[in-house]
């Protein structure tokens, strides 16, 4: 397993392979520059049943911010949209293991370091010769930038992807958090009557250790992240999780909402089905 605090590190390692290149191949598309960081795409050929294999690499200038799915109380989600009438389709963006992030009383979530988003991509019917991405990120410092970039390569049935583009891709899915197991998971989960707060008992990996880091996200735009009564006794934890202002006539019952739990050198990501 990987230690959280190695992420930064080899992604920074990834990064400088695929810079000290001579030329780019074609599954990686060109550098896009922007103040504060800068963007570019991998991606492979589709497989006989149309799935494209592809992440977003993106590396914040040093001092600067990108953003988690959900970003917190500030910042931009990633946002990632094919061509229209390309046949290519979105169907997933995972995310490495974040990090809390705090600009002045702001709290966030995100990544001060170079990330890879890995993308689930499908295209109906015959693949068309370039994949084509319009990309939308938040990059933060003392002000935070919305860069939006056209993104673009071939899809080149018979080119063989590099040893670099590869590990790179391996690497970004090896760095993403797990899912629950019989050492790590939610044992049970109960919202209040009034919506009000999540009570969450965990199984943890280890017997002692700090407070885990939660957050729960909720309907899209919506992330929570406070915790009340938090209590560990050796794998064993309990905790409530605040439930902030939710969107005006929302029932939270029926839904599904995710829960990503990182506690040491570990994290895991379920969903809830609330009831």
């Amino acid at each position: 397993m990987i230690e959280i605090n190695s992420i930064a590190r080899l992604s920074a390692l990834v990064a400088t392979l695929f810079f000290s290149a001579t030329a780019a191949h074609a599954a990686t598309s060109e550098w896009v520059d922007n103040e504060g960081g800068r963007i570019r795409l991998i991606a492979l050929a589709p497989d006989a049943e149309g799935h494209i294999r592809a992440a977003l690499q993106i590396e914040p200038e040093p001092g600067w911010i990108t953003y988690w799915r959900e970003p917190g109380q500030g910042g931009i989600p990633p946002q990632i949209t094919p061509a229209p009438g390309s046949g290519v389709t979105l169907e997933k963006i995972s995310y490495p293991i974040p990090k809390p992030i705090s600009v002045g009383p702001i709290q966030e979530i995100g990544y001060d370091a170079p990330v890879t988003l890995p993308l689930d991509l499908h295209v109906a019917g015959k693949a068309p010769e370039k994949l084509e991405l319009t990309t939308f990120i938040g990059l933060c410092k003392d002000i935070c930038i919305p860069f939006q970039a056209e993104l673009s390569l071939p899809l080149t049935a018979n080119e063989q992807p590099t040893s670099h583009e590869l590990a790179t891709l391996d690497a970004a899915k090896a760095m993403l958090p797990q899912a629950p197991s019989s050492d790590f998971a939610i044992r049970s989960h109960t919202i209040s009557a009034d919506a009000k707060s999540l009570s969450l008992q965990l199984t943890l990996p280890e017997t002692s250790g700090k407070t885990p880091e939660i957050y729960v996200t909720g309907p899209s735009g919506y992330v929570f992240f406070r915790q009340a009564n938090a209590k560990r006794e050796g794998t064993a934890f309990s905790a409530d999780i605040e439930i902030g202002k939710l969107p005006k006539d929302y029932d939270p019952k029926g839904k599904s909402w995710g829960v990503l739990v990182i506690d040491g050198a570990r994290a895991m990501e379920t969903t809830l089905a609330l009831e």
